[in-house]
């Protein structure tokens, strides 16, 4: 057997943060690598910067990954009290803190480990910063996960901080060996963005499932359950007002109730941990669709991948503002094998994954009528057992495991050419 290759990776997301999906990407890589020659460490901030925690997938955590924590503040909730603080505190993020104790222990991990390849991922803005002066301090080969985009037209929406995120973005660029995103759109994105670096420099590795999560959560799923009259449509996750507004769902829901067509007797909308619940329980109050939609809290992650495989269709939104990223839970959606309704713009990456996947459930975000035409649709196809799902073949691209593998070629490549 080869000797394993050591590998730092950098993630805020990391258990016991409580979250719908962020996290796991990075815990795959931390479960999956060793299986392709490669031991990780991780690298995150201490668990008192996370707004919720869990402990429920600790236990994923293998013995054999070392996982460092270092002290870091989430600068908005520490300053609170005081009435604000300066702008600085929170660039690029609010977790800057976290930049100086982890430049300190990620230099003590890569000396003590003999690292191979640094690895930092996004969303978190400041996990990419402690990858850059890491590399800097040490020269050890760099990969930056970066997901999704780190710069939109209106994203951030702050100036000082969308400088100082291009400022970031410029830097990871240059400096990181290879660049990875979830989505080919994203990809093309940056080729176009930064026409003197080879494109050959970013490639693209997609968000998946973990198949071990998703035999728990079988576990949990009762097999006597009488078969119910009532559609159970399901989204699990956070709900962005402006990225994923379900405005027009709940404009069509109230006409479509008004008009007879669906009561709580034929149809319960679960959204699971929107995060934004305060939002959206006043609009569906005024719609009079409370009965039919339900804002459910938070729960653990095998207990939401449970309520996914014993839902009767599950929801799926994105805006066209995101049309070249695809929502991680997708692909998790694929290996429930349950049918998708699909609310986002024909034109971007996921309604592109959804019919390569033969999932043709997809209707405008913003479309009240398709919205409509296409809910009544999905309930009778539901209801005749005909709605269309991802074949077992194509789920089975997506697993983390298999992902993990593709990542780890990656890794060698850079790893080869240093």
């Amino acid at each position: 057997m080869p000797k394993d290759k050591n590998i730092l990776l950098i993630a805020y997301h990391f258990p016991p943060i409580r979250v719908s999906s962020g996290l796991q990407r990075t815990l795959s890589l931390a479960k999956y690598l060793k299986e392709n020659s490669w031991l990780p460490s991780v690298l995150s901030i201490s668990p008192s910067a996370y707004e919720a925690v869990s402990q429920d997938q600790l236990k994923d955590i293998p013995d054999y990954v070392e996982v460092v924590r270092a002290k870091g503040w989430n600068t908005e909730k520490l300053f609170s009290k005081l009435g604000g603080y300066p702008s600085f505190l929170a660039l690029p993020d609010r977790w800057i803190s976290w930049l100086f104790g982890g430049v300190i222990a990620g230099r003590k991990v890569i000396k003590q480990k003999q690292i191979s390849v640094i690895w930092s991922t996004f969303p978190i803005a400041t996990a990419h910063f402690i990858g850059l002066v890491l590399n800097r301090l040490s020269g050890v080969t760099w990969v930056a996960d970066f997901r999704d985009s780190m710069v939109e037209d209106d994203y951030p929406v702050d100036e000082k901080q969308r400088k100082v995120y291009l400022w970031l973005e410029k830097k990871v660029i240059a400096r990181a060996t290879k660049v990875v995103f979830t989505t080919e759109g994203a990809r093309q994105m940056y080729i176009e963005r930064y026409p003197d670096i080879d494109p050959e420099r970013f490639a693209v590795i997609p968000n998946g499932y973990d198949e071990e999560a998703f035999k728990k959560a079988e576990q949990l799923v009762s097999k006597d359950k009488p078969k119910s009259r009532v559609l159970r449509l399901t989204h699990s996750g956070i709900i962005y007002p402006t990225e994923r507004d379900p405005t027009a769902l709940f404009d069509a829901l109230s006409e479509l109730k008004k008009g007879g067509q669906i009561n709580a007797d034929t149809l319960q909308i679960i959204l699971r941990a929107s995060v934004h619940d305060h939002l959206f329980e006043p609009m569906l109050k005024s719609r009079e669709i409370q009965d039919i939609v339900k804002l459910e809290p938070s729960v653990g992650y095998a207990e939401a991948l449970a309520e996914m495989l014993e839902s009767d269709a599950l929801l799926l939104f994105q805006a066209s503002n995101c049309n070249h990223q695809i929502p991680a839970k997708l692909y998790e959606y694929f290996r429930a094998r349950k049918p998708i309704f699909a609310l986002t713009d024909k034109r971007g990456n996921t309604a592109e994954a959804l019919r390569m996947a033969g999932i043709s459930t997809i209707v405008e975000l913003n479309d009240k009528s398709e919205i409509k035409q296409g809910l009544i649709q999905l309930m009778e196809q539901v209801g005749e057992g005909s709605a269309p799902v991802a074949s077992s073949s194509i789920a089975e691209q997506y697993s983390r495991r298999s992902l993990a593998k593709t990542y780890s070629k990656i890794l060698d490549s850079v790893y080869n050419s240093a």
